[in-house]
C-alpha cells in the first residue's frame, strides 16, 4: 500500500476535483489527472480514477434526463470510442509514462484554452453527422492513452445546438461508457489491481461529499469566475507535463 502521505494526497485531490464539479461542472478527471500524474505518476493514476469518476458522472446524469434522446442520435460517436481506446491502451503500454504525460498536458492545455475562449463557432447538422465517428475515435485514442475524456468530444458538443442539460447528458454518457471499457483495459494491462481498486473505492465517499458541497457553495459563488481560475490552473499543470518531458 503506498504510504500515509500519498494517501493523503490521493484523498486531497479527490475531494477537490469533486468540489470543482460540483460548483462548475468541470468533469472530475480533468482536475485530478494532472495533480496526482505529478505526484505519482501517469499509469498509477489512471485506475484510481475509475470508479470515483464514474460516481461522478452518474450523480450528474441522474438530474440530466434526455438520456434516451442522447443515446439514439449520439449512438455512432459512443461506439467509435471503443475501438480508440484500445489503441490508446496499446500506446499506453508501449510508451513510457512521461511521454503519455506530455501528451496529457497538451491536451488539457487544449481544452482549457478553448473553454476559457468559449467559441461560438457552430457545425452544420451535416458535418455533426459525418463527424460523429472521427471525434469518438480520437476522444477514445487519447482517453486510452492519457485517461482524458474530453477532447474532442467536449468541444464538439458545444458546437452543437444543445439545451445544456441535453449537453451534460450527452457528455457524461460518453465518459461513463470510456470509464467502464477503461477499467476493463487496464485490468487486462495488470494496472487495475485490488489496491488500486480498494483506493479508488475509497474515493467513492470523498467524491459524493465533494460534489454535494460543490453544488451548495455554487448558490453563493461565481461559478464562472471559479471556473476560470480552475482552466488557469489546469493549463499551467498541463504546460508542466509537456515541460518534464523536454527536460
Amino acid at each position: 500500500m503506498p504510504d500515509p502521505d500519498v494517501l493523503l494526497s490521493i484523498a486531497a485531490v479527490f475531494f477537490f476535483a469533486a468540489f470543482v464539479k460540483g460548483v462548475t461542472g468541470l468533469g472530475f478527471s480533468t482536475t485530478a489527472l494532472p495533480f496526482l500524474v505529478l505526484s505519482i505518476g501517469l499509469k498509477e493514476t489512471l485506475p484510481l480514477l475509475i470508479i470515483p469518476s464514474i460516481l461522478s458522472n452518474l450523480l450528474v446524469m441522474r438530474s440530466a434526463g434526455h438520456f434516451r434522446v442522447s443515446c439514439l442520435r449520439f449512438w455512432p460517436l459512443y461506439i467509435a470510442t471503443l475501438p480508440g481506446i484500445f489503441v490508446g491502451l496499446i500506446l499506453l503500454k508501449r510508451l513510457d509514462s512521461y511521454t503519455c504525460a506530455a501528451v496529457l498536458g497538451g491536451v488539457l492545455v487544449i481544452y482549457s484554452a478553448l473553454a476559457l475562449s468559449n467559441p461560438s463557432f457552430r457545425l452544420t447538422s451535416d458535418s455533426a453527422r459525418w463527424l460523429q465517428t472521427p471525434v469518438g475515435c480520437v476522444t477514445g485514442l487519447l482517453n486510452g492513452m492519457t485517461g482524458s475524456q474530453v477532447v474532442p468530444v467536449v468541444p464538439y458538443l458545444l458546437s452543437l445546438p444543445l439545451e445544456r442539460d441535453h449537453f451534460v447528458q450527452a457528455s457524461n454518457i460518453s465518459f461513463t461508457l470510456s470509464s467502464l471499457v477503461m477499467s476493463l483495459g487496464l485490468t487486462q494491462l495488470g494496472l487495475m489491481t485490488l489496491e488500486t481498486s480498494l483506493i479508488s473505492s475509497f474515493g467513492v465517499i470523498l467524491v459524493y461529499t465533494g460534489v454535494q458541497l460543490g453544488t451548495r457553495v455554487r448558490r453563493w459563488m461565481s461559478p464562472s469566475v471559479f471556473r476560470r481560475t480552475v482552466l488557469s490552473l489546469l493549463i499551467c499543470l498541463g504546460f508542466s507535463l509537456v515541460v518534464r518531458l523536454i527536460l
